[in-house]
This record gives C-alpha cells, sequence and structure tokens, in this order.
C-alpha cells in the first residue's frame, strides 16, 4: 500500500503533493514502482494534528482520487475517519475505507461502508490524533487491541459487512509507546488468530527514529527491518512511503516465509 498524502503537515512528507496534479502524478509513479493498493489521505493523523473539516478534507482528496481512477484500475484507499468524506470518496473511485478511528469517531461510517460494499481497514488507535501522545499508556496494549478489534468486528457484522471485506491494523504510533509498538510488531500472532489479514504501517514512525536516533528523512533502513520481521510475524499488507525500496523487503521477506522463490 502506497502512501499518497495530499495534506500540507504530513510527518513523513511535509505536504509535498498538496495539488490534484502532483498527486496524481506521484500516486502512478507508485504504481510504477509496485504499489498493490494506493492510500489517499487528506488529514493528518501525525501526533497532535488539529482536525480539518469534512468539507477541506473532501476537497483534498475527491480530485486526486478522481484522478487516479481515470488512470488505474487497482485498488484506492481512503484514509478517514468521516463518514461524509468517505461516501464522496467512494463515489468518486475509492474502493477502501482506511479508518483510524475503527468506526469510533463517526458513528454513520458503518453504514456507508455497509451500502457500498466497500472494504474496511480497522485501525486500532488510543484518543485521537489531537489527543493520542497525551494519554496514558496502556496497562496492556494487545489485550487493549483485541478488545477494540472484537467490539469494530461486532459492529461489522450487525451491518453485514462481510469478513473477505475487513483488514485489521493494530496502529502502530497511534497512541502507543515506542516499547508498545515492539510488542505489536513481535506478536502479532494474536491478531492472526482473528483469522483476518493485518495490515502494518511502520514506515518512518517515529519509534524508528527512537531506536535509531535519526530524523524522518534517514529511517528508510530502520522501516525495512520493521517491514520484514512484520511480515514474517504475518502482516499480508505493508502501508509504505518508499514502495520501490519495500517491495525489494517485501520479495525476500516473503521468500523466507514460505521458503520459496
Amino acid at each position: 500500500m502506497g502512501v499518497v498524502n495530499v495534506t500540507p503537515d504530513s510527518f513523513a512528507d511535509e505536504g509535498r503533493h498538496p495539488d490534484p496534479e502532483r498527486a496524481v502524478e506521484y500516486g502512478l509513479q507508485l504504481i510504477e514502482a509496485g504499489a498493490d493498493i494506493l492510500d489517499v489521505g487528506g488529514e493528518s493523523s501525525r501526533p497532535g494534528a488539529k482536525p480539518v473539516s469534512a468539507k477541506i478534507e473532501t476537497s483534498r482528496v475527491l480530485p486526486t482520487i478522481a484522478g487516479l481512477r481515470k488512470h488505474t484500475n487497482i485498488p484506492i484507499s481512503v484514509d478517514t475517519y468521516k463518514a461524509s468524506v468517505a461516501r464522496y470518496a467512494i463515489d468518486a473511485g475509492a474502493d477502501i475505507i482506511n479508518d483510524i478511528s475503527s468506526f469510533r469517531l463517526d458513528p454513520d461510517m458503518p453504514k456507508i461502508v455497509a451500502a457500498a460494499q466497500a472494504g474496511i481497514v480497522l485501525v486500532h488507535m488510543r484518543g485521537s490524533p489531537e489527543t493520542m501522545q497525551q494519554i496514558d499508556p496502556s496497562q496492556d496494549i494487545l489485550t487493549d487491541i483485541e478488545r477494540n478489534f472484537r467490539f469494530a468486528l461486532t459492529t461489522c457484522q450487525e451491518h453485514q459487512i462481510s469478513e473477505n471485506r475487513i483488514v485489521l491494523d493494530p496502529g502502530i504510533g497511534f497512541g502507543k509507546t515506542a516499547e508498545d509498538n515492539l510488542t505489536i510488531i513481535n506478536h502479532l500472532e494474536t491478531l492472526r488468530s482473528m483469522g483476518l489479514p493485518i495490515l502494518i504501517g511502520t514506515s518512518r514512525k517515529s519509534f524508528i527514529g527512537a531506536i535509531l536516533d535519526k530524523p524522518v528523512s534517514q529511517r528508510l533502513l530502520g522501516t525495512a527491518a520493521s517491514v520484514a520481521i512484520s511480515i514474517l510475524r504475518g502482516a499480508q499488507i505493508v502501508r509504505v512511503h518508499d514502495v520501490a525500496a519495500m517491495l525489494d523487503v517485501v520479495k525476500v521477506s516473503d521468500a523466507i516465509a514460505n521458503e520459496a522463490m
């Protein structure tokens, strides 16, 4: 899953693709580099980020999604927790909703997903982007994640969202300590027991910076290590910024995990 940010304040790329034409061009470059899915985001979820209105978020993502859909048939995901943004994004060509709140922040989201028969990525987040690094650490992060997903999956069942359209993302960095992130990656088998595909997003994140004492721009190899371990622990989808480099990591990790070329 390649990341296409159309925000002015993304932690990872500092808003380098703010206008639709450049964002579409960048997304097509990611596909050429090997991306199987594109994830378009119009609101930063970095720690401390202020929320933006649905109107602003929609104005950012719709032209990019529509533009990409004209040029590619690969799945497009929209990174939003707002039901109204999701509805318009689906109309513009999005196939998947990547909800960082697992339905917590907008109770209308399950209805939109169900009506469109869209895919849904359920992400575990403690608090909100604005508050998630200010709350007390979890006493048992793996139990918290499993409990959150059980609740979200019950909501999916109530809205007749079939399991073959659901992906679980434990939310690396979303209200977790650096140690929590290490625990989550090293124990992904606890999520595998739920029988659904696992998405992991470690790309350039702060726990890598904490380990290496390096800024965002120098976390490529640290990201590669985290992606490789995540795959070996059971992740089926990796959300990354550096698609070409991570494609090599994925191919080698898959070969080792499956003991096959």
